[in-house]
């Protein structure tokens, strides 16, 4: 008999639902931070995708060195934000804790676990908005990442080209 053979599955659509609903919520709120962090990296990058799908035309040297340049400027300008952003995350913990502590530190009756239950309750939002910049703050480091990855991956393309023309440079003197 397995743990999971006592589920109801009706509370469990509705525990689903309502997980779904907030992660919604949650989740427009950590877009709206990161947007204004890495939307022109965001454009770029989908451009420079849009550019390297398009099997018959693909991009020229020109066009490389143009992603290089203008990837590095965004990396660059991004990163930065990505401290900045690092900033409200350290901000929005302290925030939490704060509300956690002044409300359990009001707390004259009870037990510690009435004193906490109470905190946790009380500080609940401030927990949550610690959370989405917590969030907010990964991702926005994760695309600068994956953003240096595609550089990367660009700079190699380029350099395999030079290459090529060399050796075609040399094969055809010949």
């Amino acid at each position: 008999m397995s743990k999971y053979d006592n589920i109801d599955k009706e509370k469990a659509l509705t525990i689903i639902t309502k997980v779904e609903q907030n992660s919604k919520a949650m989740d427009e709120i950590v877009n709206e931070i990161i947007f204004k962090y890495v939307d022109d990296l965001d454009k770029y990058v989908a451009h420079i995708d849009s550019r390297l799908c398009d099997k018959g035309n693909p991009p020229t040297d020109a066009e490389l060195d143009k992603f290089c340049l203008n990837l590095s400027s965004l990396i660059y300008f991004a990163s930065g934000m990505s401290e900045q952003l690092g900033i409200r995350d350290d901000v929005a913990k302290a925030t939490y804790k704060e509300m956690y502590n002044t409300t359990r530190d009001s707390a004259e009756k009870g037990t510690v676990q009435d004193k906490n239950t109470l905190a946790e309750l009380a500080s609940q939002q401030e927990q949550l908005i610690s959370i989405c910049y917590t969030r907010a703050y990964r991702i926005v480091k994760a695309k600068v990442d994956s953003a240096q990855e595609l550089l990367a991956s660009i700079k190699k393309v380029i350099s395999r080209r030079m290459q090529e023309q060399q050796l075609t440079n040399i094969s055809g003197g010949r």
